[in-house]
């Protein structure tokens, strides 16, 4: 009987904890290649867009050529955010988010847009460190339990050799090794993403910061 003969043909317990680490590591997986094409294309697009944004002439124009290059949506709505400030004013005081110093307004809408950004970003982060964090534990436990019932199999039987055991309980820890391969390919993408997560925050918050000044500036001057 091999390992997957032992794990499927086991007790409860036993299909609970494989079947708990095949669809961690399906949804793991799933969320791997997603974030590898997204953070690709979110990388080339901030970098395309906030240039064409700078080429522009008006902060109008700007957003229209911005959006051409942000398929992501993650450069268009700080230029968006930033122009809410101005089409709010024009209707007077209605709330107190309109209420306060304009750069204040600004500094908050950007902020608020930063924040949804890197939300969206952010996305499957959490289940990546959950399962990097989780599966070797869920294998062990699998592997634990995995023993206690071959070897409560094997004294039922009767007189016990090393042979008697040593199957059962190597097939057993097959689960230990179906969590780390389960955890692994988890915890580094989890980093490697972090890495160019922050790195395309930083863009942005570089970014929204020139927006500001620039947005500024032009009040002044009008």
């Amino acid at each position: 009987m091999n390992a997957f003969q032992f794990i499927f043909q086991g007790d409860a317990i036993s299909k609970t904890t494989a079947m708990l680490l095949l669809v961690m590591s399906v949804a793991s997986w799933v969320v791997i290649l997603l974030k590898a094409w997204t953070l690709r294309r979110a990388s080339g697009d901030v970098a395309r867009s906030t240039a064409a944004f700078w080429q522009s002439v008006s902060v109008e124009s700007g957003l229209q050529q911005a959006v051409a290059f942000d398929r992501s949506s993650l450069v268009s709505p700080l230029i968006s955010a930033s122009q809410t400030i101005n089409a709010a004013t024009k209707g007077g005081v209605a709330t107190l988010a309109q209420a306060g110093d304009k750069a204040q307004q600004l500094t908050r809408v950007l902020r608020d847009a930063l924040h949804s950004i890197i939300n969206q970003l952010n996305f499957g982060q959490v289940l990546l460190a959950t399962v990097g964090s989780t599966a070797p534990f869920v294998g062990l436990l699998g592997t634990v339990w995995g023993i206690y019932h071959a070897l409560t199999s094997i004294s039922g039987a009767g007189q016990m050799t090393i042979a008697q055991v040593s199957g059962p309980v190597g097939e057993a820890l097959v689960m230990t090794a179906a969590g780390l391969v389960v955890a692994i390919p988890a915890v580094l993408a989890y980093n490697v993403f972090g890495r160019v997560i922050g790195r395309i925050e930083a863009d942005l918050e570089g970014f929204a910061s020139d927006l500001r000044e620039l947005m500024q500036h032009n009040e002044v001057k009008a």
